[in-house]
């Protein structure tokens, strides 16, 4: 029946039966890209009819071969360019390939890749998440100490001298000591640390009075005589007589071939036995060693000392930190924490240790 009104013989309008011609069409085509789009994304066979677990292989082997290079970092030899040691420098690091290798085997639709992977997830969350996780709560401790290599081209000892001292630790040790600095040092300073001692390019302050300072031969054989990177010294604190040592070791070049670190591991070498030979129970080490702890050149040192620490605390380089290489450790003690300061005029980050003398 015609409806005057313009309505078809239906009763729908005619604008109406026009859409309804012209969607379904319309609807077709997205739904038919929709499909296309999952097709593409599809979990099933692909092209050359591999299932999810069948490709993507290469992918599951790099994240073996991650896990393998995290858990089993040692095992990589020395023999060429420290190789090993380069690697264990920057192990922490070695984490981002899981989310690199995440997005490659999502867009490969692998579930073997998949898998693989909780493999370096779980060995990087063994050996480092606990640093992640750590609460801000620094705990009780005895002795707050600091450590800084404040640089021979600081345009600022007084303000780095002055920051320090906000962070009130009872000791403070400082590397590359500079002739026209120390005097700086010395006068800021010395004021709330009425103790301190200096050997060569290393320094310790101290609210507690010191006794038997000495230097510490870790001098290289090879280095020229007039090298003075070590001291130690006899804190005489109210709970006992702790040892304290400062050190600098060598620094470390990365080449083409790989890491020199000759110098410092010899020089690591002779602070270790340093440390051996020390008779005092309580031991503090205050210094910048050039690597971090898992790094097997430091093994003389790491092995007769607890390294323990909370956090990263990348200290170097300052402006963009990805290694702790300034480091406080302990015999006989215990450190409750570890932590970076802000930053100085230095290229590297100072590091505050809150240490408890109960193992």
């Amino acid at each position: 029946m015609w409806r005057g009104d313009g309505a078809g013989a239906d009763g729908w309008d005619v604008g109406e039966q026009a859409n309804s011609r012209v969607a379904p069409g319309a609807k077709a085509g997205a739904v038919r890209r929709w499909l296309r789009t999952v097709e593409r994304w599809r979990w099933g066979k692909d092209t050359e009819s591999r299932s999810p677990w069948a490709r993507g292989r290469v992918l599951a082997a790099l994240a073996v071969l991650t896990a393998g290079l995290m858990a089993f970092h040692s095992v990589v030899p020395n023999a060429v360019g420290r190789l090993g040691s380069l690697l264990e420098t920057f192990l922490p690091w070695l984490g981002l390939a899981v989310p690199l290798l995440l997005v490659l085997a999502l867009l490969r639709r692998s579930a073997v890749a998949l898998v693989a992977l909780l493999l370096p997830v779980a060995v990087w969350g063994n050996l480092f998440g606990g640093m992640v996780l750590a609460d801000e709560d620094r705990g009780a401790h005895d002795i707050m100490a600091v450590q800084h290599n404040v640089s021979d081209e600081n345009s600022d000892p007084e303000g780095t001298a002055s920051a320090l001292i906000e962070a009130a630790p009872d000791v403070v040790a400082l590397e590359e000591l500079t002739p026209s600095a120390l005097s700086v040092y010395e006068s800021v300073l010395g004021a709330d640390y009425p103790h301190h001692a200096v050997e060569g390019t290393v320094g310790l302050w101290s609210k507690y009075p010191l006794s038997d300072v000495r230097p510490v031969d870790i001098k290289p054989k090879d280095i020229p005589e007039g090298w003075n990177r070590g001291l130690r010294t006899t804190a005489r604190t109210p709970q006992g007589d702790i040892a304290v040592y400062v050190a600098h070791l060598p620094s470390v070049r990365i080449r083409w071939n790989g890491l020199s670190s000759g110098w410092r591991d010899e020089s690591a070498g002779l602070l270790g036995d340093a440390i051996a030979a020390e008779e005092l129970d309580k031991v503090i080490l205050l210094g910048d060693l050039n690597s971090t702890v898992d790094d097997r050149g430091l093994d003389p040192v790491t092995e007769r000392m607890d390294s323990t620490g909370r956090n990263f605390a990348f200290s170097w380089p300052a402006t963009l930190p990805v290694s702790r290489i300034d480091h406080v450790m302990t015999r006989s003690m215990a450190v409750t924490d570890i932590r970076t300061l802000p930053a100085t005029g230095s290229d590297h980050l100072p590091i505050a240790a809150g240490i408890r003398f109960e193992p």
